[in-house]
C-alpha cells in the first residue's frame, strides 16, 4: 500500500502506519517498536500539512544534531519533485514554491522555538525530550492557527510520554496508538528472533513491542532469580579465565569466572578491605593458584574505564599497577587487558547483565557460585534510587557503601563481551 501526498509523490506504507495517517484526530500519539516506521509517518504528515499555501511544520527532535541525522536528508530526497524549492542547510529548512515552509528544530533549547505560529509539529522521541518543550512552547504556538500535532516514539520507561498516551484515551480531539516493531514490517522475523535472545525481557518488550516499562525503579536486576543463576560451578582448564574489577578502595571488588559456550560462569569473587589495586592483583594470582591450572594461564582483564585517571598507590594509575603487574608474572599468567576508552552509561551496562540472567526467550546465560555473597547479594538488593518524592531518577542507589560494587565489576565484563550493540572505542593490550 502507498500514500498520496501532493500531487506527485507516492510512499509505501503499511496496514499499521495507515492507520495514524487516516486518523483525522487534531492531536495524535503514536508509540512504536524500534524501526517500527515512524519517521516516514512523520515525513508524510510534513507533506500532508503543507499541501496549503503559506503553511508552517516543524518537525522536533530532542536536539538540533538528532533531527538532522534522522530526518534532513530523507526529507531533502522527498521535496525534489517540488522544485523549485529553497533548502536551506544552515538552518534546516525548506521554502516550498507555494509559499509552505517545513523547518527541522531541537528541543534541548526550547525557549529558542518561541514566537513561531504553526500549522503542524511533530514530536519525535518525546520521550526524550522536556515536557515543558510542549507544554511552554509548541503548544501555544499551535492556538491562534488552530494547528496540529503527532507525538511519536518509542517508550523509555513511565515518563511524561506514557503520561500523555493514556491521557490521550480519555480527550477530546485526541487519538492513540499502540504497534509492535513486527507490525511496522521493516524487520523480519529471524532479526527479532536474534533480539530476544540478545536482550532481558523487559527491554525487548520496551525496545520491540512498545510497552511502558519501568526499567528505572524498583530493584535493578530484576531477572535475577537465585534457582535460575546460582549453583555450584568448577575451574574448567580448557577454558581461559576472565577477571574484571571496580576500583573502589572500600571494599574493592572484582570477580572470577570463565565463558563457557556462550554461558558466563562466575567462580569467585575477591572483596578486599580498604585495598588497594596491587592487593587486588596479588589476591587473584593466589587464588588462581589453587585451581589445578597449567601456568602460564591465559586471562582476559576488565573494568573500570576510570581506572587510568585515579590512583589508589602511590602515583601510578590503577590500570598501570595491574599492567605492570601482570607484566612481572608472564610466567604464571598470559593476560590481556580489555578496557573500554569510557564506561558505557549505567543503563547500558544494566541492562546487558539482565540480559545475561534472564532473555526474552528464558534462557539464562550467567552462572554465578554460591560463594559469591556479596555479588549475589548485589544482584538481590541493589536498588534505583529516587527523589523525595519516591520518582526514579535512574541513578544507582549506594546508601550502603557495601552495594553495587561486586556487580559493577561483573557489569564491565559482560557490557563489554555482550554489547547491546556494536561496541565503540576499545581498546585491548595484550600482555605477555
Amino acid at each position: 500500500m502507498s500514500e498520496l501526498f501532493g500531487n506527485a509523490i507516492q510512499v509505501p506504507v503499511c496496514k499499521a502506519q495507515r492507520k495514524v495517517i487516516s486518523c483525522d484526530q487534531r492531536f495524535r500519539v503514536l508509540v512504536a517498536g524500534r524501526r517500527f516506521g515512524k519517521t516516514q509517518v512523520a515525513l508524510i504528515e510534513l507533506f500532508r500539512a503543507v499541501c496549503a499555501r503559506y503553511r508552517t511544520a516543524w518537525y522536533v527532535a530532542p536536539t538540533y544534531r538528532q533531527a538532522k541525522r534522522i530526518a534532513w536528508k530523507r526529507l531533502k530526497e522527498l521535496v525534489r519533485p517540488y522544485r523549485p524549492a529553497q533548502m536551506y542547510e544552515s538552518d534546516l529548512r525548506i521554502e516550498l514554491p507555494w509559499g509552505a515552509t517545513i523547518a527541522l528544530r531541537g528541543a534541548d533549547n526550547y525557549d529558542s522555538l518561541r514566537g513561531e505560529g504553526l500549522d503542524f509539529v511533530v514530536l519525535d522521541e518525546y520521550a526524550c525530550m522536556d515536557r515543558r518543550a510542549w507544554t511552554e512552547v509548541l503548544r501555544p504556538s499551535l492556538a491562534d492557527r488552530r494547528g496540529r500535532a503527532l507525538f511519536i516514539g518509542t517508550p523509555q520507561g513511565r515518563n511524561h510520554f506514557y503520561e500523555l498516551f493514556e491521557a490521550a484515551a480519555e480527550q477530546q480531539d485526541w487519538a492513540r496508538f499502540q504497534f509492535t516493531t513486527e507490525e511496522g514490517g521493516n524487520v523480519v522475523p529471524e532479526e527479532l528472533a536474534a533480539a530476544a535472545r540478545q536482550l532481558d525481557e523487559r527491554t525487548y518488550r520496551q525496545e520491540f513491542q512498545a510497552k511502558f516499562e519501568n526499567l528505572g525503579s524498583g530493584r535493578v536486576y530484576y531477572a535475577f532469580e537465585e534457582r535460575d543463576n546460582v549453583e555450584p560451578l568448577s575451574y574448567q582448564w580448557q577454558y581461559p579465565l576472565f577477571w574484571s574489577l571496580d576500583f573502589n578502595v572500600n571494599p574493592m571488588c572484582s570477580v572470577i569466572g570463565q565463558v563457557i559456550q556462550g554461558t558466563v560462569h562466575v567462580l569467585d569473587e575477591l572483596v578486599l578491605r580498604d585495598s588497594h589495586t596491587l592487593a587486588a592483583c596479588e589476591a587473584f594470582l593466589k587464588r588462581v593458584s589453587q585451581w589445578r591450572v597449567s601456568y602460564p594461564v591465559p586471562v582476559s582483564i576488565y573494568g573500570d574505564a576510570t581506572g587510568d585517571n585515579r590512583h589508589t598507590a602511590a602515583s601510578r594509575t590503577d590500570w598501570q599497577i595491574v599492567r605492570d603487574f601482570m607484566t612481572r608474572h608472564s610466567a604464571e599468567l598470559k593476560a590481556s587487558v580489555l578496557v573500554r576508552s569510557a564506561n558505557p552509561t549505567v543503563k547500558d551496562r544494566i541492562n546487558c547483565v539482565n540480559a545475561m540472567l534472564r532473555n526474552q526467550v528464558g534462557q539464562h546465560r550467567l552462572r554465578i557460585a554460591p560463594q559469591c555473597k556479596q555479588l549475589i547479594r548485589d544482584l538481590e538488593q541493589v536498588c534505583w534510587k529516587t527523589d523525595a518524592h519516591e520518582n526514579p531518577l535512574m541513578e544507582l542507589d549506594k546508601s550502603d557503601p557495601q552495594r553495587t560494587h561486586a556487580s559493577d565489576a561483573l557489569g564491565y565484563m559482560i557490557s563489554y563481551e555482550f554489547p547491546m550493540q556494536a561496541p565503540t572505542g576499545l581498546q585491548r593490550e595484550f600482555l605477555v
